[in-house]
């Protein structure tokens, strides 16, 4: 098929990254165009698989719909460089230069992070007053009122400027994407107290301290992360990245955990029959799935994380958080935002 002029909203998607690809990629596609009458997608893939997908799913054709061919496919394990050079009929690169070409607003993908990141950094760029990109996303708290967390793992090592960086830019996506008025900004820490951290830490709190324009609240440890004392927890990608995966893993152990207690005893198992609908809440309220979709900020277009296993929930929740950031102009107001820190700067 050939590409067409973007409509209203028109996004791309790398349907072959990822663990399961189009397994996972063509259910999502279907479900969204479903909830947005208004979205046009740009499926970037091997166009046999794709249209044999589906034809499996009753589709021959779609006016929603737009596949663009692509010969090669970015690996989970594959080496960054090695995709940055060798890898441009990618179905990921095919999505990330849509964006850069203005045919589509926003790209998502479940393929190989670091590709993604060293592709879309290469392709699109960064804002002015931006040095590295940095993944975002949200996680549950106590309240039930989603925390944006940042970095996950785009940028391992982060000095002061950067820290301060992301925190600008977390306050936007907060400000922009769930409606919170002078978000409050924390960084990540290994204590409350002033003297703890390290010095890039102790410099990004005093750089903050000082801009009138971030509602900066000091440092958080790892075991407030949900309780909602912050919207905006920041921190470098190591110690975001490790976070998120020890957060992901608690969730699943302690519902197994529970299941595996109910199954045990009959007692339980008649508790557990009265409390299925609380254990199902639970279950969808710490469930990855539910809030998959990390972006990946900073840069001069809207690209979109889901997890590498996602699944048709999970990509299709990376989906709306893209439709979301292309409808509030996220980049854009970044980088309005920037200019006017760099402007009472001066």
């Amino acid at each position: 098929m050939h590409l067409v002029q973007p409509l209203k909203l028109t996004l791309a998607l790398d349907m072959m990254g990822g663990d399961h690809g189009p397994r996972s990629t063509i259910p999502a596609a279907l479900a969204a165009i479903d909830e947005f009458s208004d979205l046009h997608l740009i499926l970037c893939g091997d166009e046999t698989i794709l249209t044999e997908q589906l034809k499996k799913h009753g589709v021959s054709s779609h006016p929603q719909f737009t596949i663009k061919h692509c010969s090669q496919v970015v690996s989970m394990s594959e080496k960054p460089a090695y995709a940055l050079r060798n890898k441009r009929d990618s179905s990921m690169r095919a999505a990330i230069d849509l964006v850069d070409s203005g045919n589509v607003q926003a790209c998502v993908s479940a393929g190989n992070t670091g590709a993604l990141i060293a592709i879309a950094h290469y392709v699109l760029k960064m804002l002015d007053g931006i040095e590295r990109p940095a993944l975002i996303s949200t996680i549950p708290s106590i309240e039930g009122e989603p925390v944006y967390m940042l970095d996950l793992g785009a940028t391992v090592n982060c000095d002061a400027d950067t820290l301060f960086q992301f925190a600008v830019m977390g306050s936007v996506m907060a400000e922009q994407v769930i409606g919170i008025n002078k978000p409050r900004i924390a960084l990540l820490n290994m204590g409350e107290e002033e003297i703890k951290g390290s010095d890039q830490i102790k410099r990004a709190a005093m750089l903050l301290s000082e801009c009138q324009d971030i509602n900066y609240v000091g440092y958080i440890e790892g075991n407030d992360i949900f309780s909602r004392k912050a919207d905006v927890i920041v921190c470098d990608g190591f110690v975001g990245n490790v976070a998120l995966k020890t957060c992901e893993g608690v969730a699943k152990l302690i519902l197994s955990r529970l299941e595996s207690s109910i199954k045990e005893q009959l007692t339980a198992q008649l508790l557990g029959w009265l409390m299925k609908p609380f254990i199902k809440n639970l279950s969808q309220a710490v469930n990855p799935d539910h809030y998959n979709g990390a972006s990946l900020i900073g840069l001069r277009g809207i690209v979109v994380k889901s997890h590498g296993n996602a699944t048709k929930d999970a990509f299709l929740s990376a989906i709306r958080q893209a439709v979301q950031e292309v409808e509030r102009q996220v980049p854009a107001k970044i980088k309005r935002r920037l200019e006017h820190l760099l402007i009472d700067k001066a």
